[in-house]
């Protein structure tokens, strides 16, 4: 009988060491965000750990093995998908929007299996009574609601008359592309959603239906890399612009 708990406490031990390490390797994405493929490989990594603590009588490499396979397959897999988008989107998904400037979107809560209490849940939680009270809520690939209220996001307008009108005139004053602090005038009636900042460089890839979106060219893109020091689309890790029309671009350190 102390034969057997022994044996029991041993690979409980064990395993709760070696968990412990795959999820050190597997890296703090682990904790802070769980797709669906991190929480597939976290939920085998479970299973397996209790066959092999129940059935003591099986070598303990029967488990370790595969444990040790699905820790390397979630690393290789992470690897590449820093370097190609389209594989996480393929793992990780799209952001939903379920409420944009107050109205709910049906069609893709019903797409989410989202249902009206889970929303009106998520936004009492938030401090929020009514979706009429929201500019968006994103459904994250976490799973997480993400919630921008009107009068805090990026879309608020309470602005006295006079602001209005000398932030009119002072626009009227502007040439067409942008400002003197390097803002970019952009098409506001276009980008409800993307008012939030919207990526024009991934990876070093140009996004071009965002640049489309926006009414802006490749050539115009370069123009406005080149004025933050890069010469090429390749060189950039990131390129985004916010509802201000200001442009932040985050250079590829190159290894």
């Amino acid at each position: 009988m102390f034969q057997h708990i022994s044996a029991h406490i041993f690979l409980t031990v064990l395993m709760y060491i070696f968990i412990f390490l795959c999820m050190r390797i597997m890296g703090k994405r682990e904790i802070g965000k769980l797709s669906v493929f991190d929480l597939t490989i976290s939920i085998m990594i479970a299973e397996i750990a209790i066959f092999s603590i129940e059935d003591i009588e099986r070598p303990i490499y029967d488990g370790l093995v595969p444990m040790a396979t699905l820790v390397l397959i979630q690393v290789l897999v992470a690897q590449f998908s820093l370097k190609s988008r389209k594989l996480r989107l393929l793992i990780d998904g799209k952001p939903s929007i379920l409420i944009s400037n107050g109205k709910l979107h049906r069609g893709e809560m019903r797409k989410q299996r989202y249902n009206i209490d889970d929303l009106l849940l998520q936004l009492r939680g938030q401090n929020i009574d009514s979706p009429a009270d929201v500019e968006f809520a994103i459904l994250e690939t976490s799973g997480q609601l993400t919630v921008i209220e009107k009068n805090k996001g990026i879309s608020s307008s309470n602005q006295s008359g006079n602001s209005s009108s000398t932030a009119e005139a002072r626009d009227k004053a502007k040439p067409s592309g942008g400002d003197g602090e390097g803002r970019v005038k952009l098409p506001s009636h276009k980008i409800r959603y993307e008012g939030l900042p919207i990526p024009l460089i991934m990876d070093g890839k140009v996004q071009d239906h965002n640049l489309e979106m926006i009414g802006k060219t490749r050539f115009w893109l370069r123009t406005q890399i080149r004025q933050k020091g890069v010469s090429d689309f390749k060189d950039v890790f990131l390129c985004s612009i916010n509802h201000k029309g200001e442009i932040y671009v985050d250079r590829l350190d190159m290894p």
